[in-house]
């Protein structure tokens, strides 16, 4: 029997490349983390041996990185050698297999998040500048003065 690959789906985070393999009820599971790729094997519940080697876009700190199963797929998280470098894609080569997808569900542009933060910490401060500008007092010569003739009355 033929092998055939998992369906596999992936996203980017500063710190870590987060891949799935989507394999409902697999079996004889093995994952091999490499400092420059992945091996992931196994069996799916109808029998089907899959496997799929990816060869990663950067270098991974293979010590730091660790597979989670559950009944419905295969999660790894790599740690990237270079922290906050984006990866444009998850494979060296610039071809995209059939079997391979971005995971939107999960996928955040972060690269610009530092920037978007400060943007919103200038802003923030720019209010706050605003608000706490000290103006004169209104003046209040223009309002009757009933208080000394209530004073009067009332003694």
């Amino acid at each position: 029997m033929a092998r055939q690959h998992a369906r596999t789906l992936w996203y980017d985070r500063p710190k870590y490349v987060f891949m799935e393999f989507c394999v409902e009820d697999s079996t004889d599971v093995h994952v091999l983390i490499e400092d420059h790729r992945l091996v992931f094997s196994c069996k799916s519940a109808d029998g089907v041996e899959l496997y799929n080697e990816i060869e990663f876009y950067a270098k991974v700190n293979s010590k730091d990185s660790q597979d989670k199963r559950s009944g419905r797929s295969i999660t790894c998280f790599v740690r990237k050698w270079k922290e906050k470098v984006a990866w444009p894609r998850l494979t060296k080569e610039d071809i995209k297999p059939v079997w391979l997808s971005v995971d939107f569900d999960n996928w955040r542009d972060w690269e610009g998040d530092e920037e978007v933060e400060l943007a919103q910490v200038e802003h923030y401060a720019e209010l706050l500048k605003k608000v706490s500008t000290k103006k004169p007092p209104p003046a209040m010569d223009d309002l009757d003065d009933d208080s000394d003739s209530a004073d009067a009355t009332s003694t």
